[in-house]
């Protein structure tokens, strides 16, 4: 067997995350590693533009390799076709399914490269060597081998890669790695490469410092930390994936989000360095999916929330924010946040162990929303929240939920209210366009 197709494994058998176990980044390389979302390829006009776009940054003397995300609405259209023909159907299945659409974007773009007059091959996730766990349809990268990438750009090709998947080299099956995972497919592979950057291209000329379909007046962010980023993409942002900025932060990959559909700079997302002066806050950000899950008068004893939220993550269901009331009687209450698409698996899981754990009642409310401010200069500067809890008491707008980090302040609110309580707080931090320049991240 060749030994690059060789997969580190444990004492059980278990594949080792050999990338992640680096110490150092590769050394920087002329590579650009450029990464399409669905909007992006959604049509053939839009991926004869794409196909140029790349093109134009070969001639430029770049080695360059393109992850591409399914067309428009595929993903979407490929799970209704599931439910269709099954209300349940097999993660294993789902995950052959959905990696299609990357897997044609892919063949499509380099087509159109091709007719270019410019030699380009398609991969699909396995070929390019991502290797993951055997979590189907949230499956993480364990080690990225992209030997065959490698030798295709040393041949002088294009290479296209399909985001969004992987293997399983315990199963041997096709994975997943979640909504957006085409964005960590692109920065993983970017820091395999030792790439100089990662350019992910998108419907939105970059990072703004809200949602500027709910409010007109946000502004685009010329540069923001790894740590802001990380904050906002956990806070709801839309714009990248979570873990694609883990993978970024953790290897230097510097990121470039800007627009498709125009030639404008977007937002780099870089290290903070530490001579330069940050907004207090930054952005503010919200999330629709989030709900609140309550388990009323559980026994306060040693244990049981452990218990509890040990048997969570077996399930993988993330778990956001958790609050534990005082006790009184020998009892209390806890909450915590989920993912609304997890609630039916929450639920089922946690009546399964009502007895074991002796609480009294569940309560799961998905009429929630998270808001957020986030800003590397709130670590020097007290009061912050605060303003933020006058904000939405000035605007009848109750907190139910609390969670703070050194950069970010999440509250969690009832979902009607998520409008009035982005833009009232927009406002309140001095956000929108009219606002001092001083006040924009490294400003």
């Amino acid at each position: 067997m060749d030994a690059r197709d060789d997969v580190g494994l444990d004492a059980t058998g278990q594949p080792v995350a050999v990338l992640e176990a680096q110490s150092d980044a590769p050394e920087r390389t002329s590579t650009i590693v450029m990464k399409f979302g669905g909007t992006s390829v959604a049509d053939a006009e839009c991926m004869k533009r794409v196909a140029l776009r790349i093109v134009e940054a070969r001639r430029a003397g770049s080695p360059v390799v393109a992850v591409v995300s399914a067309r428009g609405d595929t993903t979407d259209d490929l799970i209704l076709m599931a439910r269709e023909i099954s209300t349940q159907p097999p993660e294993r299945e789902m995950d052959m399914l959905l990696s299609a659409g990357e897997r044609i974007s892919a063949a499509l773009v380099a087509m159109a490269i091709s007719d270019l007059g410019f030699q380009a091959i398609s991969l699909t996730g396995s070929q390019a060597g991502i290797v993951t766990d055997s979590v189907h349809t949230r499956a993480k990268i364990l080690d990225i081998r992209p030997f065959r990438v490698q030798d295709a750009l040393d041949a002088g090709k294009i290479v296209l890669v399909a985001g969004f998947q992987g293997v399983s080299t315990v199963t041997n099956d096709v994975t997943t790695l979640g909504r957006g995972g085409s964005d960590t497919t692109a920065v993983a592979i970017a820091a395999a490469l030792g790439a100089r950057v990662c350019e992910i291209y998108t419907d939105v000329d970059g990072v703004y410092t809200t949602d500027p379909r709910m409010v007109p007046t946000a502004r685009k962010l010329s540069r923001v930390s790894y740590e802001e980023m990380l904050e906002m993409a956990a806070s709801g942002a839309k714009v990248l994936m979570l873990r694609s900025v883990e993978f970024a932060r953790r290897y230097g990959v510097a990121l470039h989000v800007r627009s498709s559909f125009s030639n404008d700079e977007g937002t780099w997302i870089v290290q903070e360095e530490e001579h330069m002066e940050q907004a207090i806050v930054s952005s503010v950000t919200y999330a629709l999916e989030d709900a609140k899950v309550t388990l009323h008068r559980v026994p306060d004893r040693p244990g049981v929330a452990a218990r509890v939220f040990t048997a969570m993550a077996a399930a993988n269901i993330n778990v956001d924010m958790i609050i534990q009331n005082v006790s009184e009687g020998g009892t209390t209450d806890i909450s915590f946040t989920v993912d609304e698409d997890d609630i039916p698996t929450t639920v089922a899981l946690l009546e399964s162990m009502r007895e074991e754990c002796g609480f009294a009642a569940l309560e799961a409310d998905a009429d929630m929303a998270k808001v957020s401010i986030v800003g590397a200069g709130m670590k020097s500067h007290p009061g912050v929240a605060a303003r933020m809890f006058e904000v939405l008491a000035e605007n009848d707008i109750n907190i139910e939920m609390i969670s703070t980090s050194s950069i970010k302040v999440s509250c969690v609110i009832r979902k009607q209210h998520t409008e009035r309580a982005v833009q009232a707080l927009h406002e309140a931090f001095g956000l929108g366009k009219d606002s001092v320049e001083r006040d924009e991240v490294f400003g």
